[in-house]
């Protein structure tokens, strides 16, 4: 099994029902190539209309809470989601309510002067309405995926430190996988969750339909002394009045968290160089200064570099591939995988050894490929 978002998910669940699971990853769990790498990611249930993704948030939060409970730890931060709606253009929050009963993911709709009764601290101007989720937030993400990796070798799992050679793997004739410690591993199934390395893996089945973004995030230093820009007195927000920008408030000791979701710069996972742009560090003071006007001055304390990588419809990736039956693609998930991993593991996991298939907007087939 190669790392990825649904790597944690998958390697767990496959090893509870009784399957023999070795997870590899170039660098170890939650470093900061990995698409599921830094400190936090947001959890929502909003995702607007006609998609999958809603639902697998229900799951992945209770999953997540079991995690929790097996292993005695914190990943799951419920300080509630905010989406902030602008005027005249909300039909993604209008179109995501009906999927939030369907999951029954608790929501609440807010007028524009509840937002400010309770948020005194955001400055709505542009935003008419919202969507506040009390049980979603964010979670852990560096020390989850190694917690994860913790659990799995206490069970039994076997984790080595190495990548897959590049070789012929879209032939579907190889017996064996070539490592760079220079040894050879064989399986019966083989799971490639390798993110925004899946391209150059196989370059015939994927290539450039998935491709690699440069993000940059930023976390902001509070005013001295003022809580209302933490975890215990801010949820975690996204706002649609140009750009689509979220932010987590201060937690941790972390500054508080912002960034813009627009896509980036093409990227190189691998050799980038992980700083952060002028450009973007100006874009961001000027959008917190206009929707949080006590952080105008705060400082910048902190900066990452991370990398979504992205199908050409946002869409993930859960299939076999086309000449292969024994190897599993999962992929185009980023971050956003990252959050839904407990489920999407679960459901490769069940691809794999109950032969379901994957919904119709994962699967090969939808580039105009066969897959089986």
């Amino acid at each position: 099994m190669a790392p990825g978002p649904s790597a944690d998910g998958l390697r767990s669940t496959c090893f509870r029902r009784g399957v023999r699971v070795t997870l590899l990853d170039a660098w170890g769990p939650g470093n900061s190539r990995a698409s599921s790498g830094g400190e936090t990611r947001v959890i929502r249930g909003t995702y607007g209309p006609n998609q999958p993704y809603t639902a697998m948030t229900a799951r992945a939060l209770t999953l997540w809470a079991e995690c929790e409970d097996r292993w005695k730890k914190r990943f799951l931060h419920r300080n509630g989601v905010l989406w902030m709606a602008a005027a005249g253009d909300d039909q993604f929050e209008n179109g995501s309510m009906p999927l939030l009963r369907q999951a029954g993911i608790p929501y609440q709709e807010l007028p524009v002067e509840e937002i400010h009764r309770r948020w005194p601290q955001i400055n709505l101007e542009g935003v008419r309405w919202g969507i506040y989720e009390p049980e979603s937030g964010f979670l852990t993400a560096r020390a989850s995926c190694q917690a994860v990796v913790e659990g799995f070798l206490t069970e039994g799992g076997e984790f080595r430190q190495a990548a897959v050679q590049d070789e012929d793997l879209e032939s579907g004739k190889f017996s064996s996988l070539a490592l760079t410690d220079g040894s050879r591993m064989q399986a019966d199934a083989y799971v490639f969750a390798c993110g925004p390395w899946l391209g150059k893996l196989f370059p015939e089945t994927i290539g450039d339909r998935i491709r690699a973004t440069k993000q940059d995030i930023f976390f902001f230093g509070t005013p001295p002394g003022d809580t209302s820009f933490n975890e215990t007195e801010l949820p975690v927000w996204a706002d649609h009045r140009d750009h689509f920008i979220y932010g987590i408030p201060a937690n941790r000791g972390h500054g508080f968290k912002i960034a813009d979701d627009t896509r980036g710069a093409i990227f190189d996972p691998t050799s980038g160089e992980r700083t952060v742009s002028p450009e973007g560090v100006r874009a961001m003071r000027e959008y917190i200064a206009f929707r949080f006007p006590r952080m105008k001055d705060a400082p910048l304390i902190e900066t990452r570099v991370c990398q979504y990588e992205n199908t050409p419809d946002n869409h993930f990736i859960v299939d076999r591939h086309p000449r292969s039956q024994n190897i599993w693609i999962v992929g185009g998930g980023s971050g956003h995988g990252f959050k839904h991993g407990p489920a999407l593991g679960e459901l490769v996991a069940s691809c794999i050894l109950d032969g379901k298939q994957a919904p119709a907007e994962f699967l090969l087939a939808r580039f105009g490929q066969a897959t089986h």
